[in-house]
């Protein structure tokens, strides 16, 4: 195991634990007494963790407890949406230091995107990673299907922000940042969901599988898009969406079954526990109609819960995690 792998263990288990022990960390992390000691040592000299006081004696030598510092690393969580940026500033407990909404950059280019970010890292200096999401398809921090912004279509964003900012960053795809955010607000991190929104560019989902974030072989999946649906028509065009960069309204008999069959054909291939809607874009009066209309494709027993969650928080959420992994991995 690396020195990184050692690091890192040892840090989730302080932040997950609040406090710990060497003795405890070495019996939950399955690591050496004299290996805990030795990196606990010169993250105490870093001032990466403090002793917070001795434990009861139970007989023998009292055992020194430790915390680790949330102050010491910060993450930035950035993402980007047609009409607006928003961004979240957090310590290493997820404790939320300050939020924000600028001007959309994904309109002009990656400088004014840039331009922010080093502005916040001026003012937080203790900012060790960021998670920035994007509404088009994402390989190894590449954007790679980005419409419309198609200054945007190949553009390796994690490469060139972290040659400019020297810390990690991690770029992801927003509905995939969405449904891991849901797994987690919502205690279903081991669970099989589907994550819709229709959003500002077309529709898109997040996939999750048993857990883990499905993105495909060619880092494409969820683009839902391109669904064939009918005899010529893809979901897109059978939302009947006039303009690519309006927002859809599902209120036609024709959206509501576009829908319902997207929902049956993701109920046969995967069978999730559970579909997410954005809640400023469906009721439970919508949600019902796409429910019946389901089960006249599939039996009913096999149809997932339909539900609604609040996207900017559980997109914001979904980020910090992957900030929050870059930030202790490094």
């Amino acid at each position: 195991m690396t020195n990184e792998s050692f690091l890192y263990r040892i840090r989730a288990g302080l932040i997950t634990m609040g406090s710990a022990t060497k003795a405890e960390l070495s019996q939950r992390l399955g690591i050496s007494f004299p290996t805990i000691s030795k990196f606990m040592a010169q993250m105490e000299t870093d001032g990466e963790i403090s002793y917070t006081g001795d434990d009861d004696s139970s007989g023998g030598r009292r055992a020194k407890r430790y915390a680790y510092d949330p102050e010491y690393m910060l993450g930035l969580a950035v993402f980007l949406e047609k009409d607006e940026t928003s961004y979240s500033i957090f310590d290493c407990i997820g404790k939320i230091k300050e939020q924000g909404v600028k001007p959309s950059v994904i309109e002009h280019d990656a400088d004014l995107l840039a331009n922010l970010i080093e502005s916040l890292i001026e003012r937080y200096p203790r900012l060790r990673s960021i998670a920035i999401g994007v509404p088009g398809a994402v390989n190894n921090g590449k954007i790679i299907f980005i419409p419309p912004y198609q200054q945007f279509l190949d553009y390796d964003l994690k490469e060139e922000f972290e040659s400019r900012f020297q810390i990690p960053v991690v770029v992801e795809n927003d509905m995939n940042a969405s449904v891991l955010g849901y797994a987690s607000n919502f205690e279903m991190e081991g669970e099989s969901l589907i994550y819709l929104y229709f959003g500002q560019n077309g529709p898109g989902s997040g996939i999750m599988i048993n857990g883990d974030v499905v993105r495909g072989s060619t880092f494409f999946s969820g683009e839902i898009s391109f669904v064939p649906q009918y005899d010529k028509q893809s979901f897109l065009q059978a939302l009947r969406m006039e303009e690519r960069n309006s927002r859809i309204q599902l209120t036609g008999e024709g959206q509501i079954d576009a829908v319902a069959r997207l929902i049956a054909t993701f109920a046969a291939i995967l069978n999730p526990r559970a579909v997410i809607f954005c809640d400023d874009e469906v009721d439970e009066a919508i949600l019902t109609k796409i429910a019946e209309r389901s089960s006249t494709y599939i039996p009913q027993a096999h149809l997932p819960i339909l539900t609604m969650s609040g996207w900017r928080q559980d997109y914001l959420t979904g980020l910090q995690q992957l900030a929050l992994h870059a930030m202790i991995s490094n």
